[in-house]
């Protein structure tokens, strides 16, 4: 059965966290009703994250694992999981729950009222420091005021995206 709810979440030595993540995405998504599916993608993780991805594979076929022979950076890992991504629905969420799973509930009941693109907003940006807090501040006023492009202030890649603006991502290669 082809999932509603597609989320991708790279990985680059998480080892510590990836059965908290697995578990907390279960909850929140088994309580949905949703099918759903997780693509855990390692970017060449020195640590056992690849084969925790393995095991909870095993344990949970709805658990998709991609590894990278080795570290290709953030965003080709994200590429590569929106390109494996099978739902009608697409969330893009770091595996080091700094982005909480239980706002993909809240992001989908957005996508259900037709946005096509629903943002994460940070309230807190825990364990960053005061050097990326400023930085991160300035590039999303920086882009506001010299593009066209609207990105809320004090997102990061946290997002549900509809298959559409998937599809017209990865078509943009």
């Amino acid at each position: 059965m082809k999932p509603t709810i597609s989320i991708v979440s790279p990985v680059y030595n998480e080892e510590p966290v990836l059965h908290e993540l697995h578990k907390r995405i279960s909850e929140v998504m088994d309580s949905s009703g949703e099918s759903w599916e997780l693509i855990l993608v390692d970017d060449g993780s020195r640590d056992r994250s690849a084969e925790i991805i393995a095991e909870l594979h095993e344990k949970d076929p709805r658990v998709k694992g991609i590894s990278f022979s080795r570290n290709f950076g953030f965003q080709e890992a994200v590429t590569a999981g929106m390109d494996h991504a099978q739902g009608d629905a697409v969330v893009l969420t770091d595996a080091d729950l700094q982005d909480p799973p239980e706002v993909i509930l809240k992001m989908i009941a957005k996508w259900r009222e037709g946005y096509d693109v629903v943002y994460g907003v940070r309230s807190e940006r825990e364990g960053e420091t005061w050097f990326k807090l400023v930085t991160a501040k300035l590039f999303y006023r920086l882009i506001h005021r010299i593009t066209s492009v609207n990105i809320p202030l004090d997102t990061g890649d946290f997002r549900l995206m509809d298959r559409r603006v998937v599809d017209a991502i990865c078509n943009m290669r």
